[in-house]
This record gives structure tokens, sequence and C-alpha cells, in this order.
């Protein structure tokens, strides 16, 4: 029954793709929106005229870029939810400091961090972690607060502190809640990294690229910037999945029963 529910949201999934593509195409064909939606057929045009090179150049900083900002978002964020278990009384000041970074927009940031910051790609790293703080953060800190509370008594019983129920019971079962929130972190990263380099307009990127094609009103060029960047976003979303099946698995045990 299992592998049957699997199947149907595969099935599920796969439906509401082909009803996008089929609603695009027709928004394209019938220039809704004043003609600023291409067709499928003509941004994949677009992506074979202008060539690979031209998207592994500009994307490549892009996604290293992110990539730093996902790993230093997401590192913070960890260490910040193990401190509030280990020291309690901090709690309040990390919580105003995760949910100031998710509600300070990054546009009325980026200025701050721009002046701050002597180097682009420091500020662009900046942007792309401050996104995926938050949600890591809580998330983390929620796992780490879920394991049952005898396993924590036993671990005391034992002669076992705050460290040793840390490391012994609540890392283990925070492996759900941290990866799904890793799972969203992914492709918030990407994001933050395109909307860095919107603001700081490096040499190359997805964010400059993409303003070029807007100057030169080349709305397909637009459309297959912004799609390979949702795929990027989708491939680090898709890892992140594939990792937490199994750990999630592990330390359940689920692993272990079968």
């Amino acid at each position: 029954m299992a592998d049957l529910g699997g199947a149907n949201r595969w099935y599920a999934g796969l439906i509401g793709i082909a009803a996008l593509i089929g609603l695009w195409w027709l928004a394209g064909a019938l220039e809704w929106f004043s003609g600023t939606i291409p067709t499928p057929g003509a941004v994949i045009s677009t992506i074979a005229d202008t060539g690979t090179a031209f998207y592994i150049d500009n994307f490549s900083s892009t996604v290293e870029l992110a990539l730093r900002g996902f790993l230093w978002g997401n590192g913070l964020a960890i260490a910040l939810a193990v401190l509030v278990v280990l020291i309690p009384p901090i709690e309040g000041l990390a919580t105003q400091l995760a949910i100031i970074s998710y509600c300070t927009p990054i546009i009325a940031v980026a200025p701050i961090i721009q002046v701050a910051f002597a180097e682009v790609q420091t500020m662009i790293v900046f942007l792309a972690a401050i996104s995926v703080f938050f949600t890591t953060m809580i998330g983390t800190l929620s796992g780490l607060r879920s394991p049952h509370q005898g396993s924590l008594d036993l671990v005391k019983v034992y002669g076992g502190g705050r460290f040793a129920q840390l490391w012994r019971v609540r890392s283990v079962s925070a492996l759900p809640n941290t990866l799904a929130a890793v799972k969203i972190a992914a492709p918030a990263a990407v994001l933050g990294a395109v909307l860095g380099e919107f603001l700081a307009m490096p040499d190359t990127g997805a964010g400059p690229a993409m303003i070029v094609a807007q100057q030169r009103g080349d709305i397909p060029e637009v459309w297959a910037i912004a799609l390979i960047s949702g795929a990027i976003a989708g491939v680090g979303y898709a890892v992140i999945s594939v990792v937490a099946r199994f750990a999630t698995r592990w330390s359940s045990g689920l692993a272990v029963l079968r």
C-alpha cells in the first residue's frame, strides 16, 4: 500500500507538471499579458541558440556562491540551535536574531552589507546565508526538542548531562526536522544568491545575465535564465531529499528493522 501511495504521488506530480506546461504553452501561443510569456519551444530554442558555454560561465559562479551561503547559513543555524539546547537562557536572543533575519527584506539589508563588505562575492554569500538561516535554525531547534522525555531521563540516570543527552539522543531525533528544513534551505540559497547578484552586479552570474537580457528586451532569454535557476534549486532540493530519506530511516530505526 505504501508503494501504491508513492506511485500515485508520482503520477499526480507528473500530471501537474504536464498541465502546467500545457497552460504555459497556451499562454505563450495566445500572447497573454501582451506577449511577455514565450512558448516553451521559444525558450528551448533560445537556450540552444545561446549555447551551453554561456549558461555554464554564468551559473557556475552563482552555484558556487549559493553553495557557500548554504553551508555558512545552515552551519551557523545548526550551531545556534545546539547552543540554545545547551544554554537555555540564550533562547530569547537566538530566536529574536532568527526572526530578524527572516523578516528583514533582503533589498533593505543589501546596501548595508555592500558597505560593510568590500568584496562583492562576500555580500552575495551573506545574502544567500541569511536566506536559509531562519528555516534551518527553527527546524533544528524543534528537532532537538523532540525526543521523548524518558530517553533523556535514561541518559541522566546513567550520569549523562546536557551534552550526553545532545550527543546520544537529541542529535538522532533531530535529523528528520533538520533535514526537512535543509531541503527548503537549498532553493532559498539559490534565490538569495541570484538576488544578491541582481543587487551587486558582479561580472558574471545568473543575476547580471538576466538584467542584460531584460535590457535587450530578450524575453525568451529572461525566461530561460529563470527556468535554469529554478532547475538548479530543484536539483538541490532533490539531493537533500534523497539524503533525508535514508537518514530519516536510520534515525527512526527502520533501516535496522528491514
